[in-house]
């Protein structure tokens, strides 16, 4: 089974811990759950630095 970044983001939004997440969805791992959060923190920041429109 995969679950996708936004839901477990989604998840962590809604007031879910890491620990609340890998209970339910045991084949993740807290490791999962940071990298997902990774991910989110390296695709905000590729939006931030992206030079203005011309």
């Amino acid at each position: 089974m995969r679950i996708a970044v936004s839901d477990v983001l989604e998840y962590l939004a809604s007031g879910m811990g890491e620990a609340d997440i890998v209970r339910d969805f045991p084949e993740l791992e807290i490791e999962d759950v940071r990298a997902c959060l990774a991910f989110a923190a390296e695709r905000e920041r590729s939006f931030s630095i992206a030079p203005p429109a011309a």
